[in-house]
C-alpha cells in the first residue's frame, strides 16, 4: 500500500552538514521525497508537535534539543512507507540500532539521534498537517 509519512533531520545532523547523506539513503531505498523544507521550531510549535510526550521526564530536554537549531522536514511516499522508514531509522539508541540504519550511521547518542519519523498512519497524517500546512 502506498503511504506518506513525515520525517525530520534533527538539529544534530543539520549542524554536522549531513542532510544530503541522509536524503541520499532515503532515495536509495526508493522512498520518494515529495515535500521538503528547512525550518526552525518555535518552542510552542515543538511542544504542540511532541504533545504526546508532555508527561514524560525527557520532554523538556526533547523540546530544548528540537529548538536548538534548524531541522529539515520532509514527506516521503512509497509502498509501506511508514514501516519501511521506521526500519530504516533504526532503534532510538544508536548502540542498539542495526548496521546500515540511519541512526547507526549518523546518530551521536540516544538523545541526538539525527532523525524522526511518524509511527503510524494517524500520526503521519497529523504530523504532516502540522508541518506542511
Amino acid at each position: 500500500m502506498k503511504e506518506k509519512t513525515l520525517g525530520f533531520i534533527k538539529p544534530d545532523a543539520v549542524k554536522r552538514n549531513i542532510v544530503g547523506e541522509i536524503l541520499a539513503v532515503l532515495e536509495s531505498e526508493r522512498l520518494d521525497i515529495i515535500e521538503l523544507k528547512m525550518m526552525r521550531f518555535e518552542r510552542r510549535e515543538a511542544e504542540a508537535f511532541y504533545i504526546e510526550h508532555a508527561s514524560q521526564p525527557f520532554f523538556e530536554d526533547l523540546i530544548a534539543f528540537m529548538i536548538s537549531g534548524k531541522i529539515v522536514a520532509f514527506v516521503i511516499e512509497g509502498e509501506n512507507a511508514i514501516v519501511r522508514y521506521k526500519e530504516l531509522m533504526g532503534a532510538t539508541d544508536p548502540r542498539e540500532a542495526l548496521e546500515g540504519t540511519l541512526r547507526k550511521l549518523f546518530a551521536l547518542s540516544e538523545d541526538e539521534n539525527s532523525v524522526h519519523g511518524s509511527d503510524s498512519i494517524s500520526a503521519a497524517n497529523r504530523e504532516i498537517a502540522q508541518i506542511f500546512r
